[in-house]
């Protein structure tokens, strides 16, 4: 080893769902939206000026931020956007998880926190879901460095009630909360009004999911003064021009078009319900889950055979090869035509294996 490969940081990096290329495949393994965003969103992008594109794009994202505060009736001080979620995510555990005690996220949940805390040196614990995989929140009434939920969580889709996420963040008022949505629009009820009692509360969501539009890559926090400031601080000391020109003028178009985010997102939560009972009736279980995606196991069946299949077949859904999840598959819901086509395979396909 050279003497310069000494200094490298050594960090065992997140790993991304599979983008596969090619025709007539059904992509359901990165929890993306099966519809198409907003048109006002199309609308804007055929009349979008490309003059715009050799200016640098507002670092304040101003546009976007506005949208959003008027979305969620705070101040636009409250907002803080950023290239994805995990932009956001990324850039409040280099801010706020400096005070060298371990933080608390669960054993399973989303897994960039790990990444990220291995990143920054940032200690931190997990404490384990219970036997339905749910979070158990009085294993989050201690003493720490900071509290990261996934809610719902990931890979597991399982809701924590907010009345237990307040008492978490009650009990925590000495260290900063974050509370991380990117699905909770798909069931249960968001942290964001809580935002207005508790300073030390951070709501991280995403357009990624719910809106259709993952491709644009933009995120968001809502949490106090205070908290927004401390980022936007850190953000300016690192990359004032974080989100580009397009992502702020069709984020903000999304925001605008409720109607037609509500009727999407009950199309998939229908889908959703659906897929439970089918699955169900071909001998898997899965978890109660409140996002765009169900973890399964099957009865008889390991989980990798099944995704070796699926995937001979041009059907991609997401394995993890990891203790305690090596036996589950995450499905993201796709239309119902693709989710058809996914239940023939299986009919077809699982009673010659196992």
């Amino acid at each position: 080893m050279k003497t310069w490969e000494t200094y490298i940081r050594k960090v065992v990096p997140y790993v991304p769902g599979e983008q596969p290329q090619g025709e007539h495949i059904i992509k359901l393994n990165t929890n993306e939206n099966p519809y198409p965003p907003a048109p006002g969103v199309q609308k804007a992008l055929r009349e979008m000026n490309p003059e715009q594109f050799r200016k640098y794009p507002d670092p304040s994202a101003g546009l976007l931020v506005k949208a959003l505060a008027d979305h969620f009736q705070v101040s636009e001080k409250n907002i803080f956007v950023g290239v994805g979620s995990d932009d956001v995510l990324g850039m409040a555990f280099l801010t706020f998880f400096n005070s060298g005690k371990p933080i608390l996220f669960p054993d399973i949940t989303y897994s960039f926190y790990p990444v990220w805390a291995d990143l920054f040196g940032i200690p931190y614990e997990t404490p384990e879901l219970d036997g339905t995989f749910s979070i158990r929140h009085e294993d989050y009434k201690r003493d720490s460095g900071g509290i990261v939920l996934a809610n719902p969580n990931a890979p597991t889709g399982m809701y924590l009630p907010l009345g237990q996420v307040e008492d978490i963040v009650r009990w925590n008022q000495d260290v900063v909360v974050i509370v991380d949505e990117a699905y909770v629009d798909f069931g249960g009820q968001s942290a964001v009004r809580l935002t207005e009692n508790y300073e030390n509360l951070l709501v991280v969501q995403t357009f990624s999911k719910s809106r259709s539009m993952a491709g644009m890559r933009i995120g968001y926090g809502i949490g106090s003064e205070k908290l927004i400031k401390a980022l936007m601080d850190v953000k300016y000391s690192y990359n004032s021009y974080t989100l580009n020109y397009p992502s702020i003028v069709l984020g903000a178009e999304a925001v605008k078009d409720d109607i037609y985010f509500r009727e999407t997102v009950d199309k998939i939560v229908r889908t959703r319900e659906q897929a439970k009972e089918r699955f169900a009736q071909m001998g898997f279980s899965c978890t109660d889950s409140q996002t765009n995606f169900l973890f399964i196991t099957h009865e008889r069946v390991p989980a990798k055979d099944i995704f070796r299949i699926l995937k001979q077949e041009k059907i991609y859904v997401r394995y993890f090869a990891v203790p305690k999840l090596d036996n589950y598959l995450r499905v993201s819901i796709g239309t119902d035509e693709e989710m058809e086509e996914l239940y023939r395979i299986l009919e077809k396909r699982l009673p010659q294996m196992g």
